[in-house]
């Protein structure tokens, strides 16, 4: 009866802690809508085809999860410690059956699981093409402690911690780093892909319409990491044609000089623009890790290759 009673006490005292503790997580996850998570509520048509992908796999992997937590609650509540008229067979040692299915159901699923990703993998090719009536917009990016830098080489000029791109267009990044290994990702729009030194990687996009993404490095890179984000504009052609100006506009110019102060360790940047741009920038920054220096086709190259080693 002693027992009994403490039970019940303890149980009651444990009622106005659970009580506390659900009001607090519903305080903490008040910030958390879904609405604002762009992986589930993507804008583009690559992570529409990669979130339904995702959604697949889950689904495929409940065939397994499901009955293995239903059957665990069942069997708990079927052979609790009570009279209830469950047969109890201690010396029952195995079937066939449930071999069968054990070992079955999860190896066909990880055969359609294994078919279903490796075809998704190369239909989701980030360097493959988006098949449009419009040719690609060109965007070169370059990671940098810890910002980023978009050169734009059709237009001749350059932002940082800033992407602009016409909305009914795909969007082609080549990307590369200009310090340690970053991971450039817009998630509305698509996965990721890293950025290295040295090495060329490529992502394509595309927005179903005008709208702002963030986008960011997802790959730590030192102490600067969490603030290293930027927008991603997707314009109309109006409003495209206004940021250009704005761009065009600028009184700063990014020469040799200019890269070799952008390249030194910075936080939180703000957003600038430049005007014009040395001359094949982003390939000179990709040969400045090539394994035989020089020569250099220009004194600008020289410059960047070696005074920012």
């Amino acid at each position: 009866m002693i027992e009994a009673n403490s039970g019940r006490s303890a149980r009651r005292s444990s009622r106005p802690l659970a009580a506390v503790l659900l009001l607090t997580a519903g305080a903490l996850l008040q910030g958390c809508g879904l609405s604002d998570a762009p992986v589930l509520f993507p804008k583009g048509p690559i992570a529409l085809a990669e979130r339904n992908l995702l959604f697949t796999a889950f689904a495929i992997m409940m065939i397994v999860a499901i009955p293995a937590i239903v059957l665990t609650l069942f069997f708990a509540w079927r052979y609790r410690k009570r009279k209830n008229g469950a047969v109890y067979t201690p010396e029952w040692d195995g079937s066939w059956i449930i071999e069968a299915v054990v070992w079955l159901v999860p190896g066909a699923i990880v055969v359609v699981l294994g078919t279903l990703v490796w075809t998704r993998t190369h239909e989701f090719d980030p360097y493959k093409p988006i098949v449009s009536d419009k040719p690609a917009f060109r965007v070169q990016a370059v990671a940098l402690d810890w910002k980023w830098l978009f050169v734009y080489p059709e237009l001749g000029v350059a932002s940082v911690n800033e992407l602009a791109f016409p909305a009914d267009r795909p969007l082609s990044i080549e990307i590369t780093s200009d310090t340690v290994m970053n991971s450039l990702m817009i998630p509305a729009l698509g996965g990721q892909i890293y950025a290295m030194a040295g090495m060329r990687s490529e992502l394509n996009l595309m927005a179903d319409g005008p709208g702002v993404f963030m986008g960011r490095n997802t790959m730590y890179s030192g102490d600067g990491f969490s603030d290293q984000h930027f927008k991603a504009h997707a314009l109309n052609e109006d409003d495209f044609t206004a940021w250009k100006e704005k761009v065009t506009a600028s009184p700063d110019v990014l020469d040799a000089k200019a890269y070799l102060e952008l390249h030194k360790q910075s936080v939180a940047n703000p957003v600038s623009y430049y005007s014009s741009t040395e001359a094949k920038l982003f390939e000179i920054i990709l040969r400045k890790y090539a394994p035989i220096m020089g020569p250099y086709e220009s004194e600008a190259a020289e410059l960047i290759c070696r005074g920012a080693a």
